[in-house]
């Protein structure tokens, strides 16, 4: 049997970082139980202290197919390079020059929402097409392949 499978990422941020991967992967954040209109009205409702209200956050695929990403606060900052990662599917079906232009164009607009460009990896074919390695506003490694 198939089992779902959510991806967590330790935070300082949980809120601004999911935002940012929604933005990222299309997804949305995910909005708040039953009949609340807001996060804020919930976790009034379930006695969640105003201190505590960022402590976690979740972004979902909208179109059901995804995994879910789940935001967690913790105490400490990033310590090393991330074992598992995201590779973001930016261009798919593209080659050469066209395929890094369009990885380019994605990495241009993420810096703008505050991801780091750490690498360039140039296409070699016939096993790599060429990537891009970025890091999130929090420092946790991905790539747009």
């Amino acid at each position: 049997m198939a089992r779902e499978v959510q991806i967590t990422f330790d935070a300082a941020d949980p809120g601004a970082l999911a935002a940012f991967w929604a933005d990222t992967l299309g997804y949305e954040v995910q909005g708040p139980p039953g009949d609340f209109e807001s996060w804020d009205q919930a976790l009034e409702a379930m006695g969640v202290p105003p201190e505590n209200r960022n402590d976690a956050s979740a972004v979902i695929d909208p179109a059901g197919s995804g995994p879910r990403l789940f935001f967690q606060r913790v105490p400490e900052g990033k310590q090393a390079k991330n074992r598992v990662h995201l590779d973001v599917r930016t261009a798919p079906g593209l080659t050469g020059d066209e395929r890094m232009a369009a990885l380019e164009a994605e990495a241009d607009r993420l810096v703008g929402r505050g991801a780091s460009r750490l690498a360039r990896h140039e296409p070699a074919p016939p096993l790599n097409a060429g990537h891009l390695v970025l890091a999130d506003p929090e420092g946790n490694e991905f790539c747009l392949d």
